[in-house]
Formats: structure tokens, C-alpha cells, sequence
């Protein structure tokens, strides 16, 4: 159950960044775990997204913490980010020399929960909050900055800002920052790539929670929701226009459109149709805007159960580009009402990474959520 907590006057904050989480992410990688994937996302050009969404979050802390005392890891994983923020960090381990590995982020947080911090903000994605989670005491909260590709567990803010807003109110004894027990998941990626989804839970760490500021797990379908969305996928199908590409995103709820043309799909990738033909399956970013070019397109995706996340949690191949390209009136949202009903009236969130396109996405969105029947909610950054 969420109890409020508050410190004392001269709060200590942990920070820990993975400087290669979301390495993988626009180019298809579907994760960014492993020398091997990061070397090959290097190859395909990806670029992380940490360093930026660390500094976004470190900003909000600022604005109310300018002379905020932090413990963190030297270069990359922290020191260089947090002075660019304005702050005076204290480093308390220095990773290998052009090494950031696994091991890096738990022996910072070893070395920060043995400093006394209040909180350890992290930066990263599932697999970062697993090497966190498994280091620290129990009774050392903490919480995400999201910038990975896999973000399925509950200890994340919805976004770099809420993150940092979170983590601010929280150190400041505000009431409404709460501590909650929240789930630490993650997803093999090497099932990943095999097309299969395989889930762990790695178990709980307190969390400051502030609904509308922080992400919850991942949940999966209800019971009575197939036929419902069968029904959809097979409407959106028929209804195809000649020579324009569909871009079909992650997940079971798009994957219906494939099957309804008979097309084989990745389950985790994303892959384009035009005249009911496949043209490109698993693609990256740089992919799927070779497929746009003179061409109308439309984008077709599903929203993550649990989270209610449209763009930014596991489809970054759809990135802030392709949207921009598509145009927010060429977004086809598929998803069975009760899905919509379990946010409580939460918004669907968007985190592109790109102020610009979370602003345009923001607002009323139209969802389809049965046959002949549309349901008009809410989209927020």
C-alpha cells in the first residue's frame, strides 16, 4: 500500500545513467542488451537516447533543487550529466574505460545505496531497473527515467519530465508523492528476436508513485477481447486504400491486420503493407521512410495494456520522423474498449523524444474499439 514519506531538510539523491539504453530501438534492435547488440546497433547508426532524457530530467530537479547533493558514476553514467545541469556530483564509482556494462550500474548502486541517498534516479530501460534492483537495499527506493527500449516495469515515470518532476516532489516531502511497491519486468530479447515474448517478473522496490506522473506495468489482454479485436482488424483490412503503405506496429493487437491478409508478421517488429502485399517486415526507422517516399501512408497501432502507451515504449521505429511524415490525421488506433476502461481515465501517452510531434499528438484521438463503434480519448505527453 502507497504511504507518504518525507526527508529531511537536505535531501541526497542516487543517479545512475545507462548511456547506451534506446541504442536499439530505431533501428529494429528491439533492445539494447549485450556488446554484440551494441555494436550492431552502432553499425545501423543508432544513437542513445540517455544522455538527452537524463538532462530533461535533471532540469525539473533544478528547478527546486539548484544545489541538489548527488552521489553518481563518473563520465557518461552520470558526473558529466549532472554537471551539465548545473550540479556539483559526487562520483562514487568510475566505470571501466569505454565499458558501461551491467556490472557499471550495479556497483553504482552498491556505492550509492552505502552513501545514504535518499532515492536512486535512474536512466535507462528494464534491464537497467533489473542490474539496479538486484544491487540495492530493499529500503532504498527507486525510479526510472525512461530511455530504453523495453520499459514494461512500474518503477518508471511517463516520461523524462514526469520523471524528474516526480523525483523533485518526492525529495521535497510533497504529499501527494507517494511510495508504492512497484513490479521490476523484463523481456528476453533474444525470444524477442525469435518472435516470441517471454516476461519475468524480477520482483518490487518501493517507488515514489503520482498517478498521473508515473507508468504502471505492462498488463496483458482480458478474456472477451479476441473476437473484438479480430473484428476490427479484419474492418481495417477491407478497408485498405490502393497504393497507399500501412505501417503495421508492434504487437498482437496490429498483428490481426496481418493475419486477416494472410501475411506472416513480426510480433515485436514493425512491417508494411501496400495492395495487401508485404513490403518490408521488421524494419527500423530508416526503413520504413525509404518505404514513404512517394507514397501515402498510414500508421496503424495498437496501445499498451496497463501503461496506455501509444508512441515511445517499444515501437521507436515509428519515430518522431515517421509520424511527422504520416501526419497525425494518417494514425489508425486499434484497441478493445475494456483496455480503455482499465486506465481509470488516464490518459494515452506519447513520448517520442520530440517535443514538437508529443505536442502535435496531444489531445482528443479517435480509437477504434468494436465494429461501427469509435471512442474519442484523450492523448497527453
Amino acid at each position: 500500500m502507497a504511504t507518504a514519506q518525507r526527508f529531511a531538510a537536505d535531501p541526497f539523491l542516487g543517479f545512475i545513467v545507462n548511456p547506451l539504453a534506446g541504442l536499439g530501438g530505431r533501428v529494429g534492435l528491439k533492445g539494447s542488451d549485450g556488446k554484440a547488440v551494441v555494436q550492431e546497433a552502432l553499425r545501423r547508426g543508432g544513437v542513445p537516447a540517455a544522455p538527452q532524457r537524463a538532462a530533461i530530467a535533471l532540469q525539473q530537479i533544478a528547478k527546486l533543487f539548484p544545489n541538489l547533493a548527488i552521489a553518481t558514476a563518473g563520465g557518461s553514467m552520470g558526473a558529466q550529466i549532472a554537471r551539465g545541469a548545473g550540479f556539483a556530483p559526487c562520483v562514487v564509482h568510475w566505470p571501466t574505460e569505454g565499458d558501461t556494462a551491467g556490472i557499471d550500474s550495479r556497483l553504482t548502486s552498491k556505492a550509492l545505496t552505502a552513501a545514504g541517498v535518499d532515492l536512486i534516479l535512474f536512466v535507462g530501460g528494464d534491464g537497467t531497473a533489473r542490474d539496479i534492483l538486484h544491487a540495492k537495499k530493499d529500503h532504498v527506493p527507486m525510479l526510472g527515467v525512461p530511455a530504453g527500449v523495453k520499459m514494461h516495469s512500474a518503477v518508471f515515470g511517463t516520461s523524462p519530465r514526469a520523471a524528474g518532476q516526480l523525483a523533485a516532489r518526492f525529495l521535497a516531502g510533497d504529499p501527494a508523492a507517494v511510495i508504492r511497491d512497484a513490479e521490476v519486468m523484463d523481456l528476453d530479447e533474444d525470444a524477442i528476436r525469435e518472435d516470441r515474448i517471454s516476461a519475468k517478473l524480477y520482483g518490487y522496490s518501493l517507488s515514489p508513485f503520482e498517478q498521473r506522473l508515473s507508468q504502471n506495468a505492462k498488463s496483458g489482454g482480458r478474456p472477451g477481447e479476441e473476437a473484438t479485436l479480430d473484428a476490427i482488424a479484419r474492418k481495417v483490412a477491407r478497408s485498405m486504400r490502393p497504393d497507399c503503405l500501412y505501417v503495421l506496429g508492434p504487437g498482437t493487437t496490429t498483428r490481426r491486420v496481418a493475419d486477416s491478409l494472410g501475411l506472416p508478421s513480426t510480433l515485436l517488429g514493425v512491417d508494411a503493407v501496400v495492395n495487401g502485399q508485404l513490403v518490408g517486415m521488421d524494419l527500423d526507422e530508416a526503413g520504413i521512410i525509404g518505404l514513404m517516399t512517394g507514397r501515402d501512408c498510414l500508421i496503424v497501432v495498437g496501445v499498451l495494456g496497463g501503461q496506455g502507451s501509444l508512441f515511445g515504449r517499444g515501437n521507436q521505429q515509428i519515430s518522431a520522423e515517421v509520424i511527422r511524415r504520416a501526419g497525425r490525421a494518417n494514425i489508425i488506433v486499434i484497441s478493445a474498449l475494456e483496455k480503455l476502461i482499465a486506465l481509470a481515465g488516464q490518459p494515452l501517452r506519447v513520448d517520442t523524444g520530440d517535443s514538437a510531434i508529443d505536442t502535435m499528438l496531444s489531445g482528443y484521438m479517435r480509437i477504434l474499439t468494436g465494429l461501427g463503434q469509435d471512442t474519442l480519448y484523450r492523448v497527453q505527453s
